[in-house]
């Protein structure tokens, strides 16, 4: 019998997925600002591997909103539609509330205790200005329901189309209500913990809601 390893198949889908990775990482961070030309060989060269996976990972990013492109023309960074980062910001802000709506049954003391140390986390960046972070605690917050839900549509649909908000959250970070982001965290937090799914979908929705003002932000 043949001893056939299976890694070889898979090498290719984990460039393109590590490609796809880096890239979104770089534009939602502002790294890759809009408009910035995305070549496919210069970004290979830079990510270390080769221009098939680049190539796929830019495809990818079109889909998802954050590259547009033109045949035979251009490849760079979406610039902001605020028309599209609405859309998202109501799409993402209605699956966090059935997230949360569904998940509550579900969570327990130890998911509780954990979306209160990413809260902290979460205010700690704030004071420091440490956006990244900031974003990194606030996501972990929300993943917690998010995962307890079980709804894996739910949360294929909102890695899509969240980094369209993290995007404009690193860009106009000044502008962002954080300090009453944390008191929200808080109040979510609370509801959670005393099982009021009602107060804990009216909280959500605030949350998100928020999201909305730095639309307005020149």
């Amino acid at each position: 019998m043949l001893d056939v390893s299976p890694l070889p198949k898979i090498a290719r889908p984990l460039l393109r997925d590590e490609a796809y990775d880096r890239i979104r990482h770089a534009i939602i961070d502002g790294s890759l600002a809009p408009g910035a030309p995305l070549r496919d060989a210069e970004l290979a060269g830079e990510l270390g591997l080769s221009r098939a996976p680049v190539r796929q990972a830019l495809l990818r990013l079109a889909e998802d909103g954050l590259v547009e492109s033109k045949p035979q023309s251009y490849t760079r960074v979406a610039r902001f539609a605020p028309d599209d980062v609405r859309d998202a910001v109501r799409l993402v802000r209605t699956l966090h509330e059935f997230a949360v709506r569904e998940a509550l049954p579900r969570l327990a003391p130890p998911d509780v205790a954990e979306m209160r140390a990413a809260n902290e986390r979460f205010a700690t960046a704030v004071d420091a200005g440490d956006v990244t972070g900031a974003i990194a605690a606030d996501d972990d917050l929300h993943d917690v329901p998010v995962r307890a839900c079980g709804n894996r549509a739910v949360a294929a649909t909102l890695d899509r189309y969240t980094p369209l908000l993290r995007r404009l959250e690193h860009a106009r970070f000044g502008s962002l209500p954080a300090h009453r982001s944390v008191r929200r965290h808080a109040e979510l937090i609370e509801a959670i913990a005393a099982g009021d799914a009602a107060t804990a979908v009216r909280v959500t929705s605030t949350i998100w809601t928020d999201l909305e003002t730095l639309l307005e932000t020149p």
